[in-house]
């Protein structure tokens, strides 16, 4: 069977600890828009982000400030006024922030092969764009078949929505060749729940032993080892 039969490959990168960090900008983003929309301070909140969605996150911060009863009531103002504060910061992000290693090598690398490249992201689909046009990854990642927070707060449920969006514009995707990319082992539920393959790579938060655990195909410590990193997630 040919691999044009067969249907084209996806990869599917998380955004925050695997293709870039952005510093200090979306702690600080998040936290003041809290505090904006239900007036009280946010930025102890403890909450960690790691692999969660931007609605995800909103939750638990307002559970932490013991408002678990005005989610429904607050939280699309919350995301909106994260969203404004986010895009007023992309100027410090990319101050701050940088792109991990091998990230744009193996980005144009597996462009070379032939593979659809998105995201599949807690972000909602506004503060990605921010994130990686911060970056200039957007010549590699066709966002419009992205997966995001905004479109389901439960991360599980991205993966068949990216590959319904992938389908529809590029044709049949092999699923088989199809891997979510990321960095804490949300990333590893994810694409299990999606029937796909996973990378993990150990350049976020998450220590290396919880992603050794969390039953991806590979856990590498970086993305830095390029030809290598595309013979595995190309091979048939």
């Amino acid at each position: 069977m040919t691999r044009a039969s067969q249907g084209k490959r996806l990869i599917l990168w998380d955004i925050d600890g695997t293709l870039l960090r952005g510093g200090s900008v979306a702690g600080t983003a998040f936290a003041a828009a809290v505090e904006t929309v239900v007036g009280k301070p946010a930025a102890d909140h403890g909450v960690p982000f790691g692999g969660k969605t931007d609605p995800q996150i909103v939750r638990e911060i307002l559970a932490v400030l013991d408002l678990h009863d005005q989610v429904d009531l607050h939280a699309a103002s919350i995301i909106a006024e994260l969203e404004r504060g986010l895009a007023a910061g992309r100027d410090q992000m990319r101050a701050e922030g940088f792109v991990l290693p091998g990230v744009p090598e193996l980005l144009e690398a597996l462009r070379d092969a032939g593979a659809i490249q998105t995201v599949l992201t807690g972000n909602t689909a506004a503060n990605a764009a921010v994130k990686i046009d911060a970056f200039e990854l957007r010549p590699w990642l066709d966002l419009e078949v992205g997966a995001f927070g905004s479109d389901n707060p439960d991360r599980n449920q991205l993966v068949p929505l990216a590959l319904e969006r992938a389908t529809a514009r590029y044709g049949a995707v092999d699923r088989r060749h199809t891997w979510v990319i990321g960095d804490t082992p949300f990333d590893a539920a994810c694409a299990q729940a999606g029937g796909v393959r996973c990378l993990l790579v150990a350049t976020g938060h998450s220590p290396r032993a919880d992603l050794d655990a969390a039953g991806a195909d590979r856990v590498l410590d970086d993305l830095s080892a390029t030809a290598d990193v595309v013979e595995y997630l190309t091979a048939d």
